[in-house]
């Protein structure tokens, strides 16, 4: 057997030639050039505190990280009342904390699951809403903030998870009539711009439906938010499911297992192995998707920090903002993407 040449190293990739190595060369200063115009920036001549307020700031050359040391609040916790910004804290705390026990292989069971989010639920808004257990009531109209950014990120997956299932097993359905019919209201569906469907939830229902079922606005948009990402996520899916062997269902036929045994036991459970990478994509999306709530009136991290910077005196500091929010989404996103890496390394998704 002829045996494999040795694949090229990293250095004979990029200086194994004159012209590599002079794109190499030219690529490394580049960055070197960039990476110390940020430190400066950003560190070396940053202004840290907010002792000296705005004109601080102003006589350095520096970023201005003062407005977090003096905004946070605002930006972190929104329109909530002052004196409850740990409610609003210990809330978010809570639904981190929910979702992480439940990335645990001791929680993977629907009952477990179910009891663990309903209980991380019900903690989070007893906190945000109050009105109960001596704590004042807040509105959801004031709710803001970080805890309203996971709220409606956790809510809008963890509803739109068992849509998304019903809406792929009904696309594969073999009765024409429903399969084509549900393949016409998925397409139909990611054809809008979450936008649109944002604005209808919240401004066009309460027109169209009767006094006693409008519900609160926070809740049309979250079901809405969760609309969107179950159509995305059923044809994810389905394409899973498809990857799945014909013959593994057909012994299952012949073993005589019933329809809903075969998807509980044989079919979702590769089809969710098979399409781990899309689906963990689809949720990293749908978390930053959660800022187009600003469009509804939703003060959301985004708008909380549009608000920090939008005064007289602080104009000048939004790039500190966006980067400070922009650090605070890729915390969620990256431990996002980390875990999902991770259940493919254990699952060996895409290895023989």
């Amino acid at each position: 057997m002829a045996q494999q040449p040795p694949k090229p190293g990293g250095g004979r990739v990029f200086f194994g030639s004159p012209v590599n190595s002079a794109v190499s060369v030219t690529c490394l200063l580049l960055i070197g050039y960039v990476f110390w115009h940020v430190l400066d920036w950003g560190v070396m001549n940053a202004v840290w505190t907010d002792a000296g307020g705005p004109e601080a700031c102003h006589a350095s050359s520096g970023a201005c990280w003062a407005i977090i040391n003096a905004r946070w609040r605002l930006i972190l916790f929104g329109l909530y009342p002052f004196d409850e910004h740990w409610r609003s804290g210990l809330a978010c705390v809570v639904v981190v904390l929910t979702a992480i026990l439940s990335c645990l292989p001791v929680f993977w069971q629907a009952k477990r699951l179910a009891t663990l989010w309903v209980c991380g639920f019900a903690i989070f808004y007893i906190l945000m809403r109050g009105g109960m257990l001596g704590l004042a009531s807040v509105p959801e109209e004031k709710w803001g903030g970080l805890s309203l950014t996971v709220f409606i990120f956790a809510s809008g997956v963890l509803v739109g998870m068992p849509v998304a299932i019903g809406l792929a097993l009904l696309r594969r359905s073999t009765l024409p009539v429903i399969s084509r019919t549900t393949g016409a209201f998925i397409d139909a569906v990611r054809s809008l711009p979450l936008v649109s469907i944002l604005f209808t939830a919240a401004v066009i229902f309460p027109f169209v439906l009767p006094p006693g079922f409008q519900g609160e606005k926070l809740y049309r948009v979250i079901a809405g938010f969760a609309l969107f990402f179950a159509v995305y996520q059923a044809e994810i899916i389905r394409g899973g499911i498809q990857s799945i062997p014909v013959g593994q269902d057909e012994a299952a036929k012949a073993l005589g297992l019933s329809y809903w045994q075969r998807v509980r036991m044989i079919i979702l459970p590769q089809a969710f192995r098979y399409a781990l990478p899309p689906t963990i994509n689809q949720i990293v999306t749908t978390f930053k998707e959660t800022s187009l709530v600003v469009i509804v009136g939703f003060f959301e991290i985004m708008a909380s920090g549009n608000a920090a910077y939008g005064t007289g005196e602080w104009t000048f500091a939004y790039v500190e903002v966006y980067a400070f929010i922009a650090m605070i989404y890729f915390a969620f996103v990256f431990t996002l993407s980390r875990y999902g890496a991770y259940l493919e390394r254990v699952m060996r998704v895409g290895q023989q």
